[in-house]
């Protein structure tokens, strides 16, 4: 089974690969606020905001830190859509494949 790319759409023309998003977060937090100047100091903080406010924080599993304009639900709900959409194209796919796979049941008469 071939593995495709979903890119998850965090606004203005910017996307993340769906499969590498660890946590999508409020930023409003004080625990939040330090991860994103820590992310920052270490250089792994990438703005997505286009200049808007803050409304969510990405976090990737390579430990960067994402900042979007969209709203954190806005973004889940987009990820969730993707998941399903993803779950019925390899289950249409199985399907296809067994059906290749299982024996024809039409068999012809010898002579």
């Amino acid at each position: 089974m071939s593995c495709k790319c979903r890119l998850l759409n965090i606004g203005f023309g910017n996307s993340v690969v769906a499969e590498r998003v660890v946590a999508i977060v409020n930023p409003n937090s004080a625990p939040m606020k330090r991860l994103r100047e820590e992310a920052k100091e270490s250089k792994r903080l990438i703005d997505a905001t286009q200049g808007r406010r803050t409304r969510s924080i990405i976090i990737t599993d390579s430990n960067h830190v994402i900042l979007s304009a969209i709203q954190a639900e806005t973004i889940a709900q987009r990820m969730m859509s993707d998941l399903l959409k993803m779950h019925e194209e390899c289950a249409e796919t199985q399907k296809v494949e067994e059906k290749e796979k299982a024996p024809s049941k039409r068999r012809g008469k010898a002579a």
